[in-house]
């Protein structure tokens, strides 16, 4: 994966200018004077820092690409293959400097940490009034962007019989073969299979201690698989199946070469989440914060998502409205029921039991 480039990892503080500027202190492209004058600024500043945001994951590679094209800003992409939780100690250990995360795209549960660790400048996008009021902060502190199910990807021409849902992973025939991609303590997409999998224990929202269970069960038995699944790990045969978003699994079964990538969203444990888009309150780059998001949460933008298997947040306007793209549309898969979220209380609860009891759980 690209590495980042050195203008992202200079160590000087940054410019008074920045965190002080008029962009810094901007609630909306309206109080800036205009999307014309957010422009001309971010165009000025020339960098976006972001931080692990994977080429392959939900087509970021392409909403980076397009974002650089448009707009002739460098987008420095530092460790893309990292995690949330490496974003958001990027973001609070970097304050002034000029390699500080300007953007922050993190799960809901790393993303109220930021804002409880007053790492967030609040900004409504000019769509903002589009965005389900379920699925973004009242002061625009952070709002949901894209999401998925959790998922269960399986190489049919390894395994014989794919499991289709979380207690078939207990199978024996399972035995050394079921990964995740990411520690449930620092990536959003494990810590959303540990509520996926209580889901499917008997759990709740409020009780994910079944999750941590059923992945002591799955060690016991010796069917958990300690290597974090990836595209390449996948490639490579090391992790033939493979919890995580089910677009990233759809993603992958286009993209691999020579592996027939099967798909389940399990039907035992339904569980979706979004992530979200916040910017940081000491961004170097105040201004091309604030485009990049008014980017993603364009119709350009979230049909970039859109092509990449996930759920943009603006999709149900979009579909009214008929700018969402059809073809990529008729590829997401369809999901029985309505799907239910965490508070921000019971994700912060889970956050905390999680923390405590995944290492004990598959030691």
């Amino acid at each position: 994966m690209a590495a980042v480039s050195g203008a992202a990892t200079g160590c000087g503080s940054a410019p008074a200018s920045a965190t002080d500027s008029e962009a810094a202190k901007a609630a909306s492209a309206k109080d800036f004077g205009g999307m014309d004058k957010l422009i001309a600024a971010a165009k000025k500043e020339g960098q976006l820092n972001v931080y692990a945001l994977a080429p392959d994951w939900a087509n970021y590679g392409e909403m980076i690409e397009a974002f650089e094209k448009k707009y002739g800003i460098k987008v420095n992409n530092e460790d893309p293959s990292g995690s949330s939780q490496g974003a958001l100690n990027a973001a609070a250990k970097r304050k002034g400097q000029d390699r500080a995360v300007d953007a922050l795209d993190l799960g809901t549960a790393y993303m109220q940490e930021a804002k409880k660790k007053g790492l967030l400048a609040p900004y409504k996008v000019a769509e903002w009034e589009s965005i389900p009021d379920s699925q973004k902060q009242p002061d625009g502190s952070y709002m949901n962007n894209y999401g998925g199910y959790i998922s269960i990807g399986c190489d049919a021409k390894v395994i014989k019989k794919c499991p289709e849902t979380f207690k078939d992973l207990l199978k024996p025939e399972y035995r050394n073969k079921v990964a995740l991609n990411g520690n449930p303590t620092e990536s959003g997409s494990a810590f959303s299979t540990v509520f996926a999998t209580a889901l499917a224990n008997g759990g709740s929202f409020d009780d994910v201690q079944p999750g941590l269970d059923f992945f002591k069960e799955l060690k016991q038995r010796g069917n958990y698989l300690p290597v974090e699944s990836s595209k390449a790990t996948i490639q490579k045969g090391e992790t033939p199946i493979s919890i995580d978003w089910d677009y990233l699994n759809l993603g992958y079964s286009e993209q691999l070469k020579g592996v027939d990538w099967q798909v389940t969203v399990p039907s035992d444990g339904v569980y979706a989440q979004y992530y979200n888009q916040g910017v940081n309150k000491y961004a170097p780059h105040p201004a091309a914060a604030r485009l990049w998001l008014e980017f993603i949460y364009s119709t350009e933008g979230q049909n970039i998502w859109l092509k990449g298997y996930s759920r943009p947040a603006l999709l149900d306007d979009m579909v009214q409205d008929g700018t969402a793209d059809k073809a990529a549309a008729a590829k997401i898969p369809e999901v029985e029921g309505e799907p239910t979220f965490p508070t921000q209380e019971q994700e912060a609860a889970a956050k905390e039991v999680i923390g405590k009891g995944w290492g004990k759980a598959v030691s």
